[in-house]
């Protein structure tokens, strides 16, 4: 009787090793993707590996704070630069400035008027708002006269700032329902500056327009 057991139990470690040698010689195929699934390229990214990581562990992906997240990825993208020269790098500039873009659009007031062609904003505020205000709203207005369909500009008011854009197209309806459907808050992120400027405000580069 316990000569057979020895017998059996030789069979399932010899099997064992036989399955194992296969599976180390031939590595089982990745499965294909799914129906409407996009299949992945050769060579996932390190960034790549660590959200399947992160899916697998259930390690949150949100850094849960949006001027957090905005720094974070900045110094991503300067460590991730070989010619990045950290003896300009200034983050607390970038962190001053994302203090100033919370303060205008969360807690400024704004009174908006329609005016011929498009319309005519009161942005005003107390302390760290109106500074922020002074500080934001006139460059962003420079930015907005750059484009081929607005005009813009600003005044100073008590208490901030006056920001009037118009269509530079007076006959075009389309676009003056537009920018006053938008009005100050959807005027705010027209434009592709933000996020250029923001890396070189980290890398302590000078603005064009301040900013």
């Amino acid at each position: 009787m316990w000569r057979a057991g020895l017998i059996a139990l030789g069979v399932v470690l010899g099997a064992g090793l036989v399955v194992h040698t296969v599976l180390a010689q031939n590595p089982p195929m990745p499965h294909p993707p799914m129906q409407g699934q996009m299949p992945m390229p050769h060579g996932t990214t390190h960034e790549m590996h660590v959200q399947q990581m992160q899916q697998q562990t259930g390690v949150p992906r949100m850094p849960g704070q949006d001027a957090f997240g905005a720094i974070a990825e900045i110094v991503r993208m300067l460590d991730a630069d070989p010619n990045t020269d950290w003896t300009k790098v200034n983050l607390e500039r970038l962190r001053q400035h994302l203090i100033d873009m919370n303060e205008v659009v969360l807690r400024a007031t704004v009174s908006q008027t329609p005016v011929p062609g498009g319309l005519a904003m009161d942005i005003t505020g107390t302390g760290r708002t109106e500074q922020a205000i002074r500080a934001m709203v006139v460059p962003h207005a420079a930015e907005l006269d750059r484009l081929p369909s607005l005009a813009a500009k600003t005044e100073q008011i008590a208490g901030g700032v006056r920001l009037t854009v118009t269509a530079k197209a007076p006959a075009d309806d389309k676009a003056i329902a537009r920018l006053r459907g938008l009005g100050f808050a959807g005027l705010l992120t027209v434009g592709a500056h933000h996020a250029p400027h923001h890396l070189a405000m980290a890398k302590g580069e000078a603005l064009t327009h301040g900013h």
